[in-house]
């Protein structure tokens, strides 16, 4: 059974504390977690993580639809760090039914939930049920939907091997212009489509590059409301 753990009191003490601290302290109250990786976030997390626990456990979404860039980074990453990333793939008969009744892009014209729905949520609903907790790059100033983000917090979408899971946000303090700063430094890897103006990438269809002063998720989901730029993964 994995602990029973007071988050407020645990958020409350390292409200201020580093991203690899809070990881320090996920990894062992919940040995039996895993770390999601697509972005920048995420590898500046495994970075750490790997560091901490180099066996920790790594997982991906494999969508069908990312960009050939992507592809190749999640191997330059495989390779850099000398692990296993789990690639999560979307269940081929349902997709199979959505894009011969719908098409391709449906998502233009009926909004992108149920497409997300088959080719991210049900996959990491899958793979999450086998964990206690999940380590996400999820930062607070990333969009309007997670200004109340916390660092610990039950995650109210997906359930654990063994009852409710649990969602560490390690980055949720940290502004996008802080994190850039330490992946330079560091010299962490990074999908090559950040230097030609994609702040935000998801799959190919579905992410732009961003104009001055957008804000960096005004390049997914575009023709969609801003309050809607989720793809399920992280709803409340």
């Amino acid at each position: 059974m994995p602990p029973v753990v007071d988050l407020s009191a645990l958020n409350a003490r390292l409200t201020d504390a580093a991203p690899r601290d809070i990881l320090a302290c996920a990894m062992a109250t919940w040995p039996n977690c895993a770390l999601s990786f697509s972005g920048a976030e995420d590898v500046f997390l495994l970075h750490l993580a790997s560091r901490i626990n180099p066996d920790i456990k790594i997982f991906t979404l494999d969508t069908g639809r990312l960009h050939p860039q992507t592809y190749q980074f999640i191997e330059q990453v495989r390779e850099t760090y000398d692990v296993r990333i789990d690639m999560l793939c979307p269940d081929a008969e349902r997709l199979q039914r959505l894009v011969s009744d719908k098409g391709l892009f449906s998502f233009y014209r009926d909004g992108h939930e149920e497409c997300c729905g088959i080719r991210k949520v049900e996959p990491m609903r899958r793979h999450l049920a086998g964990f206690d907790a999940w380590i996400t790059g999820l930062r607070r100033d990333q969009s309007p939907s997670r200004r109340e983000l916390e660092i610990f917090e039950p995650d109210a979408r997906f359930a654990g091997a063994s009852g409710p899971l649990i969602k560490i946000n390690p980055l949720a303090n940290v502004t996008s212009r802080q994190l850039w700063e330490q992946i330079r430094m560091l010299e962490v890897p990074y999908n090559p489509l950040h230097d030609q103006g994609f702040a935000s990438i998801g799959c190919e269809p579905c992410t732009r590059p961003t104009g001055p002063n957008q804000h960096e998720r005004e390049g997914r989901w575009w023709w969609e409301e801003a309050t809607l730029k989720e793809c399920g993964l992280h709803k409340k």
